[in-house]
């Protein structure tokens, strides 16, 4: 069963980043590289990662005018990855360019969009100029995703539910803020534990340091794949 978590790679460089996926194995995870990393150590360490066979999630939320970010998706695309995202505020015209552009790619990777990040709270949206709460705009972005036709979203597990209960299970939902018992939230506002996120309707976990900073990953990653034991979402 192809696994449903995707360790984030938060590290500033290429070389702890290797050290972790060292001690792991493309069975047990799928593995994102986000701003920090891919700024670090560039696609040098993405084409090397998917040599390995690792399912790479390239978490750049490429926001932009349409033709910027249809370029980036297609230069993304050609790296073998298996997931990229744009921000769903970048509206219909972009994300349908950046659909367009992966077309051809020899491997087309899944295309989500950000919808509204687990940082922030109803009162960080409306200082934005966004008069809804989180649930209310993640939904609505979710639906103009899914009307440009990506394969799913980034969302928070609070909202994971409605979003599938409104566009159905094969539109995926990619949820962040996901920590263990025992772990502190961070800087993150909406967070929720593995077993209750895969109930709230999310399709993967992101998951970073619950497994980036414990003794043994690999235990941590099969703690987990106990917990959330439910039958197969759409790879």
């Amino acid at each position: 069963m192809s696994s449903r978590v995707i360790v984030a790679l938060d590290y500033a460089a290429a070389k702890p980043a290797m050290a972790l996926t060292d001690r792991l194995h493309p069975g047990a995870c799928k593995l994102k590289i986000g701003k920090e990393l891919f700024t670090a150590a560039g696609p040098d360490l993405v084409a090397l990662l998917v040599r390995r066979g690792f399912d790479v999630f390239l978490d750049l939320k490429f926001h932009d005018i349409p033709n910027t970010v249809a370029q980036a998706c297609r230069a993304a695309a050609h790296m073998g990855i298996w997931m990229v995202n744009v921000h769903a505020l970048g509206g219909r015209a972009m994300m349908n360019a950046a659909r367009e552009a992966i077309e051809s790619a020899p491997r087309k990777p899944k295309l989500i969009a950000v919808t509204v990040l687990t940082s922030m709270a109803e009162m960080d949206l409306r200082e934005v100029g966004i008069d809804a709460s989180p649930l209310v705009e993640a939904t609505r972005l979710a639906e103009l995703a899914k009307d440009c036709g990506l394969d799913g979203v980034v969302c928070s597990a609070h909202e994971a539910a409605a979003i599938r209960d409104r566009l159905g299970d094969r539109f995926l939902r990619v949820t962040p803020g996901i920590r263990l018992a025992e772990d502190a939230a961070g800087d993150q506002k909406r967070v929720m534990m593995p077993q209750m996120a895969m109930e709230s309707g999310a399709s993967y976990l992101v998951i970073g340091r619950s497994v980036t900073r414990a003794a043994d990953p690999l235990a941590v990653l099969a703690r987990i794949d106990r917990e959330i034991a439910v039958p197969e979402v759409r790879k």
